[in-house]
């Protein structure tokens, strides 16, 4: 409208134009057809497209002139999209990996080509990506070019940032705008209360009242003083304190002259100045930085990480803003060589002093070990562990501790001699102090833990359950007879571990290991019962008879007497150690959990049925002879006289 009074018409198409017409194309750009129907109407261009969105045009009619099939993420209606699609064959405009997904699974002809993906200028990083990486999953010959803007880009990181510490966001912006409306979906994720209006009159200002702070950002093409009459409105009804607002980039953009743009670009870059800007390219060597100046920056790919497993396009993105330290100009030939490590090193410098003076606690990785203790990288500063300050046991070596991933905190820092010395006790000691607190708060019988055996001992096991040490006897450590703890477990071995009972007072917990399914005797008695005949190992052999083992944990006596149906010396006679022999259970005593078996017993008869009542017979019994014998046999059944005697 603002442009209407100036003289400017609006137009959709070539055909409203007369012949000769002078004509601006906005900066969306337009189809090549357009440019031709232009042309044959003589007209005067000034053509205002975006180099970025020209650039497009340009990839999209090389790739289609190869016959690939070019893929748009982005609106299909958006005057952007229209007049990429307008540069080349054929095309498909798809908005986000969803779309991407059902186009794929409906078009099975388009595995067989190959793909040019590109984007409008406005997109988000999230969203390109998830396209991206499943296009490249799908399709064996897939290419895909970064257009993204940058600025739109730098724009979007921005209005994150801000709505994640802002109570409100206000987003000023037109509703056809692509990168206005992308900012506000971006703001809106990170802050509920965010409003997305075109001028002042659209503002709810009783939303923002009980805003503490209140964020603005705009749209690419707001103009400055649109964004201003809404700060103005703001400050006047809300008395917002003026110097909680920053001045806002985009009006300082718009405000910034050719010449007071060119002039940045001249300005120049001296050894140790700290540069901003944005990845232009990655190579396997090293990172080209667009620093918006005449020269060139580049950081070598070594200045990223220090492990040569991780890929340099895992931790960086074309596109992504960076900081750097500039190390050596060469106006020669442009470029300047940058050092991330350098202005790293100094800021992780004043952070270590700031975890000292605070008392925090920071994360490193152990390098290495000496004889005084070991050393632990921090941010790449070589932080100092005495051994008596690694919380380790004093048989435990040091060595264990090397490429872990440990927790310390900053006891002296001399930047001078950088000298730094930390301590992993003191935050383990705390962190076991909260964790004994909280077991001792939740403790109760029966609550199993995952221990580690501290120490053992002749009776028993203390095991760290987590900030409190408890001790399980021997006798609860296995249903196996065991000489001494050693024979099941292991200092440092994990446990799982209940509570059979505490006392608070005195801190002494006894612990159970072993689980009431797992008890021998109960395995046994659910398996076997009296009379039945079992499949036995001979493990010992003593004078009375052999104990021999039914299952495993449960022994059983055969007594000399029922090893064979005969008189024997001793057992080893018939028997020996190893030896596996079948056996009939005899007797069970549950009470003493006591087994009598029985070897004997499988080669007797079976002992005849009992004689019937007399009241049951249908015959008189005969009366005894009165000259019967009766003879003395031994317990082995031999006969040992034939002396008669009195009978009853």
């Amino acid at each position: 409208e603002r442009l209407a009074r100036l003289g400017l018409r609006v137009v959709e198409s070539p055909e409203e134009l007369p012949d000769g017409a002078r004509v601006l194309i906005r900066s969306h750009g337009v189809s090549r057809a357009v440019y031709e129907q232009l042309r044959a109407k003589h007209a005067e261009i000034i053509d205002a497209t975006c180099l970025r969105v020209a650039k497009i045009h340009d990839i999209v009619r090389d790739a289609s002139a190869e016959g690939k099939l070019i893929v748009v993420i982005g609106e299909p209606t958006h005057p952007e999209v229209m007049a990429i699609c307008g540069w080349c064959g054929e095309s498909v405009v798809l908005r986000d990996a969803a779309e991407v997904a059902d186009w794929w699974k409906n078009n099975p002809a388009a595995a067989e080509k190959a793909v040019c993906v590109v984007s409008q200028t406005t997109q988000t990083r999230k969203n390109l990506d998830e396209c991206v990486n499943f296009l490249k999953k799908q399709c064996t010959n897939c290419e895909s070019f970064d257009t993204i803007c940058k600025a739109t880009s730098l724009r979007q990181n921005e209005a994150m940032a801000l709505a994640a510490e802002c109570d409100a966001m206000v987003v000023i912006g037109g509703r056809h705008s692509a990168n206005s409306l992308h900012l506000a979906d971006i703001c809106s994720e990170l802050c509920p209360n965010t409003q997305f209006v075109e001028n002042a009159s659209e503002l709810d200002l009783q939303r923002l009242r009980t805003a503490d702070t209140v964020g603005i950002t705009a749209g690419a093409s707001a103009p400055a003083w649109i964004i201003k009459e809404v700060k103005q409105k703001m400050t006047d009804e809300i008395k917002i304190e003026e110097a909680t607002i920053p001045e806002v980039a985009a009006e300082e953009e718009v405000e910034k002259t050719f010449d007071q743009m060119l002039e940045d670009s001249l300005k120049p870059i001296y050894n140790g100045d700290t540069v901003t800007g944005i990845v232009a390219a990655i190579t396997p060597t090293e990172v080209s930085v667009d620093l918006s100046t005449k020269h060139s920056g580049y950081i070598p790919v070594s200045e990223f990480t220090d492990d040569p497993s991780v890929k340099i396009s895992d931790i960086l993105k074309v596109g992504d803003t960076i900081q750097a330290s500039v190390v050596r100009v060469n106006d020669v030939e442009g470029t300047v060589m940058l050092s991330k490590k350098r202005l790293d090193a100094v800021k992780n410098w004043n952070d270590i002093e700031t975890a000292r003076e605070e008392g925090t606690v920071v994360e490193g990785t152990v390098t290495e070990e000496n004889k005084g203790g070991v050393v632990v990288s921090v941010n790449g500063i070589r932080v100092f562990v005495p051994a008596s300050q690694t919380g380790l046991g004093r048989d435990v070596p040091m060595s264990t501790l090397l490429k872990t991933k440990v927790r310390l905190r900053i006891t002296e820092v001399n930047r001078s001699r950088r000298r730094v010395v930390g301590s992993i006790r003191a935050v383990l000691a705390k962190e076991r102090k909260e964790r004994a607190e909280q077991i001792w708060n939740e403790i109760e019988v029966g609550k199993h833990y995952d221990g580690v055996v501290k120490s053992l001992t002749s009776y028993g096991a203390f095991v760290d359950i987590g900030g409190v040490d408890g001790m399980v006897h021997v006798s609860e450590l296995s249903w196996n007879r065991i000489r001494q703890p050693a024979d099941v477990v292991s200092v440092g071995e994990p446990i799982d571990v209940f509570v059979l009972n505490f006392d608070k007072e005195n801190h002494k917990i006894s612990l159970g290991h072993k689980k009431p399914e797992d008890n021998p005797w109960a395995k046994f008695t659910g398996t076997y019962n009296v009379g039945d005949v079992a499949s036995v190992k001979v493990v010992k052999l003593m004078n009375f008879g052999a104990f021999a083992e039914v299952m495993p944990g449960v022994d059983g006596l055969i007594h000399i007497s029922q090893i064979a149906n005969r008189r024997i010396g001793k057992p080893g006679d018939v028997l020996t150690v190893g030896e596996t022999v079948d056996a009939k259970i005899t007797n069970i005593d549950n009470d003493n959990q006591k087994i009598s078996l029985s070897i004997r017993a499988l080669s007797e008869p079976e002992a005849p049925a009992a004689k019937p009542e007399a009241d049951e017979m249908d015959y008189a019994p005969a009366a005894p002879a009165e000259d019967a014998l009766v003879y003395e046999v031994s317990t082995t059944g031999e006969a040992t006289g034939e002396q008669p005697v009195d009978v009853e």
